[in-house]
C-alpha cells in the first residue's frame, strides 16, 4: 500500500499541484480516479467557492454554498460533498492507476467525506495521494497509522512518487 500527502503554507498551492499531476497523468495515459480542484475560470463570489472535478472525466461539482454577504459560517455543502463521494466511487472499481484526493478535510477528519472511500482504494491496492488540511494534520496522521509519505511540493516530486507508485500496484 502506497500514501503519500501534500502539505503547504501557500495557500492553493496543493490544490494547483494536483490539478497538475491529475493532467499529467491524463496526458501519459493513465487513469486516476478521485477528485481535484476544479480551475476554471468561473468568477467566485466568495473566496472559499470551490469546484471539484471528479476523476478521470467529470462532472464538476460546486461543494460551497451560497450563505449571504455577511456569512461568516462554513461554506461547505454537505450534500454536495457525499454526492462527490458518490461519484468518485462509481468510478472507484472500474479503470484506475491511482486515487487523488485534492484534500483530507474536516469531513475526513471526522470519520466523514471521502475518509471510507480512502481505505477501499488502499484496499484495492492504488496508490493513494492527497492533500491535507493544515488544521487536520494530527487527524490525517491517526488515521494514516504511520503509513503515510509526505512528499516535497514541486511537481518532479510529486511525478516521480506517482510513477514509482503505480510500477509497484502493477507488479
Amino acid at each position: 500500500m502506497r500514501l503519500a500527502a501534500l502539505r503547504s503554507e501557500k495557500s492553493g498551492e496543493i490544490d494547483r499541484l494536483l490539478s497538475d499531476t491529475a493532467g499529467w497523468l491524463l496526458r501519459t495515459g493513465r487513469a486516476p480516479v478521485g477528485i481535484v480542484r476544479e480551475f476554471n475560470g468561473r468568477a467566485a463570489s466568495h473566496a472559499c467557492d470551490m469546484d471539484l472535478r471528479v476523476l478521470p472525466a467529470g462532472p464538476r461539482i460546486a461543494i460551497t454554498q451560497q450563505l449571504g454577504v455577511g456569512s461568516r459560517g462554513c461554506r461547505l455543502d454537505p450534500e454536495a460533498i457525499e454526492h462527490a463521494v458518490v461519484e468518485v466511487e462509481k468510478r472507484l472499481y472500474g479503470p484506475a492507476d491511482i486515487f487523488l484526493l485534492n484534500k483530507f478535510g474536516q469531513h475526513e477528519a471526522e470519520g466523514h467525506g471521502f475518509r471510507d472511500t480512502i481505505a477501499r482504494a488502499l484496499d484495492r491496492g492504488l496508490p493513494v495521494l492527497m492533500g491535507i488540511g493544515r488544521f487536520n494534520i494530527e487527524a490525517f496522521d491517526a488515521f494514516a497509522g504511520g503509513m503515510a509519505e509526505y512528499l516535497s511540493p514541486k511537481p518532479e516530486a510529486i511525478r516521480a512518487w506517482c510513477r514509482e507508485a503505480m510500477e509497484a500496484a502493477a507488479a
